[in-house]
Protein backbone atom coordinates (compact mmCIF):
# COMPACT_ATOMS: atom_id res chain seq x y z
CA UNK A 1 0.00 0.00 0.00
CA UNK A 2 2.87 2.40 1.10
CA UNK A 3 4.23 2.30 -2.38
CA UNK A 4 0.79 2.57 -4.59
CA UNK A 5 0.79 6.05 -2.44
CA UNK A 6 4.40 7.20 -3.04
CA UNK A 7 3.31 6.73 -6.97
CA UNK A 8 0.50 8.42 -5.96
CA UNK A 9 2.22 11.40 -5.01
CA UNK A 10 4.52 10.99 -7.65
CA UNK A 11 2.16 11.08 -10.13
CA UNK A 12 0.65 14.43 -8.59
CA UNK A 13 4.39 16.15 -8.75
CA UNK A 14 5.09 15.14 -12.58
CA UNK A 15 1.14 15.33 -14.02
CA UNK A 16 1.50 19.05 -12.60
CA UNK A 17 4.73 20.05 -14.41
CA UNK A 18 3.99 18.44 -17.68
CA UNK A 19 0.53 19.94 -17.71
CA UNK A 20 2.21 22.59 -18.48
CA UNK A 21 3.95 21.77 -21.49
CA UNK A 22 0.85 20.09 -22.60
CA UNK A 23 3.10 16.86 -22.90
CA UNK A 24 1.64 13.58 -20.76
CA UNK A 25 3.65 12.18 -18.11
CA UNK A 26 3.81 8.26 -19.22
CA UNK A 27 7.29 8.40 -20.34
CA UNK A 28 8.27 9.40 -16.89
CA UNK A 29 5.93 7.25 -14.90
CA UNK A 30 6.38 3.91 -16.47
CA UNK A 31 10.31 3.75 -15.10
CA UNK A 32 9.26 5.32 -11.98
CA UNK A 33 6.36 2.51 -11.25
CA UNK A 34 8.69 -0.56 -12.30
CA UNK A 35 11.77 0.70 -10.29
CA UNK A 36 8.65 0.71 -7.35
CA UNK A 37 8.55 -3.00 -8.53
CA UNK A 38 5.15 -2.52 -10.06
CA UNK A 39 5.49 -5.25 -13.00
CA UNK A 40 6.10 -3.57 -16.73
CA UNK A 41 3.22 -4.17 -18.18
CA UNK A 42 1.19 -2.89 -15.63
CA UNK A 43 3.27 0.32 -15.34
CA UNK A 44 2.76 0.76 -18.98
CA UNK A 45 -0.85 0.16 -19.02
CA UNK A 46 -2.06 2.24 -16.15
CA UNK A 47 0.86 5.62 -17.53
CA UNK A 48 -0.93 5.49 -20.78
CA UNK A 49 -4.61 5.54 -19.05
CA UNK A 50 -3.38 8.24 -16.24
CA UNK A 51 -2.17 10.61 -19.85
CA UNK A 52 -5.44 10.06 -21.21
CA UNK A 53 -7.33 11.38 -17.50
CA UNK A 54 -4.91 13.68 -17.11
CA UNK A 55 -5.25 15.42 -20.50
CA UNK A 56 -8.96 14.78 -20.40
CA UNK A 57 -9.45 17.42 -17.46
CA UNK A 58 -6.47 19.70 -18.66
CA UNK A 59 -8.22 19.89 -22.07
CA UNK A 60 -11.93 20.83 -20.78
CA UNK A 61 -10.01 23.69 -18.81
CA UNK A 62 -8.11 25.14 -21.57
CA UNK A 63 -11.13 24.82 -23.75
CA UNK A 64 -13.02 27.06 -21.43
CA UNK A 65 -10.24 28.94 -22.17
CA UNK A 66 -9.86 28.80 -25.48
CA UNK A 67 -6.77 27.48 -25.95
CA UNK A 68 -7.46 24.75 -28.11
CA UNK A 69 -6.93 25.54 -31.48
CA UNK A 70 -9.09 22.55 -32.82
CA UNK A 71 -8.25 23.25 -36.95
CA UNK A 72 -4.77 22.09 -35.94
CA UNK A 73 -5.33 19.93 -33.46
CA UNK A 74 -7.51 17.51 -35.71
CA UNK A 75 -5.49 17.25 -39.02
CA UNK A 76 -2.83 16.42 -36.55
CA UNK A 77 -4.87 13.59 -34.89
CA UNK A 78 -5.82 12.18 -38.32
CA UNK A 79 -2.66 12.36 -39.97
CA UNK A 80 -0.49 11.19 -37.10
CA UNK A 81 -2.73 8.09 -36.87
CA UNK A 82 -1.92 7.12 -40.28
CA UNK A 83 1.67 7.71 -40.50
CA UNK A 84 2.34 6.38 -37.07
CA UNK A 85 2.40 2.67 -38.27
CA UNK A 86 4.56 3.78 -41.70
CA UNK A 87 7.34 5.07 -38.93
CA UNK A 88 7.07 1.85 -36.74
CA UNK A 89 7.71 -0.37 -39.91
CA UNK A 90 10.81 2.05 -40.89
CA UNK A 91 12.27 1.63 -37.54
CA UNK A 92 13.04 -1.95 -38.72
CA UNK A 93 15.79 -1.10 -40.67
CA UNK A 94 17.69 1.71 -38.56
CA UNK A 95 19.35 0.78 -35.60
CA UNK A 96 17.04 1.89 -32.37
CA UNK A 97 20.11 3.46 -30.68
CA UNK A 98 20.66 5.72 -33.76
CA UNK A 99 17.44 6.93 -33.94
CA UNK A 100 17.34 7.85 -29.93
CA UNK A 101 20.11 9.75 -30.17
CA UNK A 102 19.05 11.84 -33.16
CA UNK A 103 15.94 12.10 -30.84
CA UNK A 104 18.37 13.68 -28.60
CA UNK A 105 19.55 16.06 -30.72
CA UNK A 106 16.07 17.32 -31.63
CA UNK A 107 15.02 17.49 -28.14
CA UNK A 108 17.85 19.77 -27.68
CA UNK A 109 17.38 21.70 -30.71
CA UNK A 110 13.79 21.81 -29.74
CA UNK A 111 14.50 22.80 -26.06
CA UNK A 112 17.18 25.50 -27.23
CA UNK A 113 14.83 27.06 -29.21
CA UNK A 114 11.76 27.40 -26.63
CA UNK A 115 14.41 28.82 -23.85
CA UNK A 116 16.32 31.36 -26.57
CA UNK A 117 14.18 31.92 -29.91
CA UNK A 118 12.02 34.49 -30.38
CA UNK A 119 9.96 33.81 -33.11
CA UNK A 120 8.19 36.87 -35.01
CA UNK A 121 4.39 36.47 -34.57
CA UNK A 122 2.31 35.65 -36.91
CA UNK A 123 -1.29 35.89 -37.62
CA UNK A 124 -1.87 32.27 -37.64
CA UNK A 125 -5.10 32.54 -35.78
CA UNK A 126 -7.12 34.66 -38.89
CA UNK A 127 -5.96 31.96 -41.03
CA UNK A 128 -8.04 29.03 -41.19
CA UNK A 129 -6.53 27.50 -44.35
CA UNK A 130 -3.14 27.64 -42.66
CA UNK A 131 -3.99 26.44 -39.05
CA UNK A 132 -5.62 22.82 -41.63
CA UNK A 133 -2.41 23.21 -43.48
CA UNK A 134 0.12 23.39 -40.28
CA UNK A 135 -1.71 20.40 -38.50
CA UNK A 136 -1.56 18.36 -41.18
CA UNK A 137 2.00 19.19 -41.74
CA UNK A 138 2.92 18.97 -38.14
CA UNK A 139 0.82 15.34 -37.99
CA UNK A 140 3.14 13.94 -40.74
CA UNK A 141 6.41 14.91 -38.86
CA UNK A 142 4.71 13.59 -35.93
CA UNK A 143 3.17 10.41 -36.64
CA UNK A 144 5.96 9.52 -38.85
CA UNK A 145 8.86 9.95 -35.90
CA UNK A 146 6.63 9.28 -33.09
CA UNK A 147 6.15 5.52 -34.80
CA UNK A 148 9.66 5.42 -36.54
CA UNK A 149 11.01 6.24 -32.47
CA UNK A 150 8.11 4.02 -30.32
CA UNK A 151 7.79 7.96 -28.48
CA UNK A 152 4.68 10.14 -28.23
CA UNK A 153 4.67 12.67 -30.87
CA UNK A 154 3.59 15.71 -28.41
CA UNK A 155 7.41 16.20 -27.53
CA UNK A 156 7.39 17.12 -31.41
CA UNK A 157 4.15 19.09 -31.37
CA UNK A 158 4.41 21.50 -29.11
CA UNK A 159 8.18 23.19 -30.17
CA UNK A 160 7.14 22.90 -33.91
CA UNK A 161 4.36 24.84 -33.45
CA UNK A 162 5.76 27.21 -30.90
CA UNK A 163 8.43 27.99 -34.34
CA UNK A 164 5.57 27.98 -36.34
CA UNK A 165 4.32 30.83 -34.38
CA UNK A 166 1.64 29.50 -32.59
CA UNK A 167 0.80 31.28 -28.70
CA UNK A 168 3.37 28.67 -26.62
CA UNK A 169 -0.38 28.20 -24.45
CA UNK A 170 -2.34 27.48 -27.34
CA UNK A 171 0.74 24.62 -28.98
CA UNK A 172 0.86 23.47 -25.12
CA UNK A 173 -2.98 23.02 -25.08
CA UNK A 174 -3.75 21.86 -28.30
CA UNK A 175 -1.02 19.04 -27.81
CA UNK A 176 -2.68 18.64 -24.64
CA UNK A 177 -6.10 17.67 -26.28
CA UNK A 178 -4.10 15.34 -29.02
CA UNK A 179 -2.39 13.59 -25.82
CA UNK A 180 -5.94 12.26 -24.72
CA UNK A 181 -6.53 10.08 -27.85
CA UNK A 182 -3.07 9.10 -28.48
CA UNK A 183 -2.26 8.03 -24.71
CA UNK A 184 -5.96 5.80 -25.37
CA UNK A 185 -4.85 4.48 -28.28
CA UNK A 186 -1.53 3.10 -26.58
CA UNK A 187 -3.69 1.98 -23.17
CA UNK A 188 -5.63 -0.07 -25.60
CA UNK A 189 -2.84 -1.85 -26.71
CA UNK A 190 -0.85 -2.78 -23.50
CA UNK A 191 -4.19 -2.96 -21.50
CA UNK A 192 -5.38 -6.52 -24.31
CA UNK A 193 -1.91 -8.41 -22.78
CA UNK A 194 -1.72 -6.79 -19.29
CA UNK A 195 -4.13 -6.26 -16.26
CA UNK A 196 -4.76 -3.35 -14.29
CA UNK A 197 -4.15 -3.14 -10.48
CA UNK A 198 -7.16 -1.32 -9.28
CA UNK A 199 -5.97 0.36 -5.63
CA UNK A 200 -2.70 1.68 -7.96
CA UNK A 201 -5.05 2.74 -10.30
CA UNK A 202 -7.44 5.16 -8.10
CA UNK A 203 -4.28 6.26 -6.04
CA UNK A 204 -2.42 7.52 -9.07
CA UNK A 205 -5.89 8.66 -10.79
CA UNK A 206 -6.20 11.24 -7.78
CA UNK A 207 -2.83 12.11 -8.49
CA UNK A 208 -2.79 12.32 -12.50
CA UNK A 209 -6.53 14.35 -11.87
CA UNK A 210 -5.24 17.19 -9.36
CA UNK A 211 -1.97 17.45 -11.14
CA UNK A 212 -3.63 18.04 -14.16
CA UNK A 213 -6.12 20.59 -12.68
CA UNK A 214 -3.35 22.39 -10.67
CA UNK A 215 -0.89 22.53 -13.78
CA UNK A 216 -3.75 23.55 -16.20
CA UNK A 217 -4.78 26.11 -13.78
CA UNK A 218 -0.99 27.56 -13.35
CA UNK A 219 -0.73 27.52 -17.18
CA UNK A 220 -3.44 29.33 -18.01
CA UNK A 221 -4.60 32.03 -15.36
CA UNK A 222 -0.84 32.31 -13.79
CA UNK A 223 1.90 32.03 -15.97
CA UNK A 224 2.81 34.11 -19.15
CA UNK A 225 3.44 32.48 -22.79
CA UNK A 226 7.11 33.32 -21.85
CA UNK A 227 7.20 31.38 -18.95
CA UNK A 228 5.20 28.72 -20.58
CA UNK A 229 8.40 28.54 -23.44
CA UNK A 230 11.02 28.58 -20.13
CA UNK A 231 9.20 25.91 -18.63
CA UNK A 232 8.91 23.37 -21.76
CA UNK A 233 12.34 24.02 -22.88
CA UNK A 234 13.33 23.08 -19.63
CA UNK A 235 11.41 19.69 -19.78
CA UNK A 236 12.47 19.00 -22.95
CA UNK A 237 16.23 19.26 -21.78
CA UNK A 238 15.07 16.91 -18.92
CA UNK A 239 13.86 14.51 -21.45
CA UNK A 240 16.89 14.61 -23.46
CA UNK A 241 19.46 13.94 -20.30
CA UNK A 242 16.71 11.26 -19.09
CA UNK A 243 17.57 9.73 -22.82
CA UNK A 244 20.89 10.14 -22.99
CA UNK A 245 21.65 8.09 -19.29
CA UNK A 246 19.50 5.33 -20.68
CA UNK A 247 21.47 5.27 -23.85
CA UNK A 248 25.00 5.42 -21.89
CA UNK A 249 24.32 3.38 -18.71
Amino acid sequence: MVIYIIAGIVTFVFTTVLTIAGVGAAFILIPVFYALDIPLREAMATALLLNSIAMIFASSSYIRRGLVVFRTALPILIVATILSPLGAYTSKFVSRDVLLWLFVGFLVFAGSMMLFYRAKKKEIEANKKRQVAYGTGVGTLAGYLGGLLGVGGGNFIVPVLVWLGFDPKKASATTAFIVIFSSFSGFLGHASIGHLNTTLLLLTALGSVTGALLGAWLMGAKLKSRQVKIVIGIILYGIAVKMIWGLLS
